[in-house]
């Protein structure tokens, strides 16, 4: 089992608003609880969307994702991460680092780390 990454917001997420917003994203559900793009499985519902990403081009689905239902991506250990300025940024303990450009991301496809 990898590091997880889930997706919260103020107000709990419901299965059926899940289902609404993913589609219009690009995103497909398989099964009762895999959510994916093409291919590729980004996440799980349980609950919540919970997602272990294996390459910097999952992470980026999965903040397109958190940002499709309207939430935020954090890790296990608090730190958060977000598009600033096309930027993908992970921020800890008040400090940003950067992971890289969205776009560049998205298009050099989901190889693995």
């Amino acid at each position: 089992m990898g590091y997880e990454l889930r997706v919260v917001r103020e107000s709990p997420l419901a299965f059926a608003e899940v289902a609404k917003a993913i589609a219009p994203a690009g995103f497909e559900l398989r099964g009762s609880d895999e959510i994916a793009v093409g291919d590729h499985g980004i996440g799980t519902w349980r609950g919540q969307i919970v997602g272990e990403p294996a390459s910097d081009w999952h992470l980026a689905q999965l903040l397109r994702l958190a940002a499709a239902v309207g939430g935020r991506l954090m890790g296990e250990d608090g730190e958060s991460y977000a598009v600033r300025d096309g930027v993908i940024e992970v921020i800890a303990d008040g400090v940003a680092m950067e992971v890289g450009k969205f776009d560049q991301i998205v298009a050099a496809g989901p190889a693995s780390w």
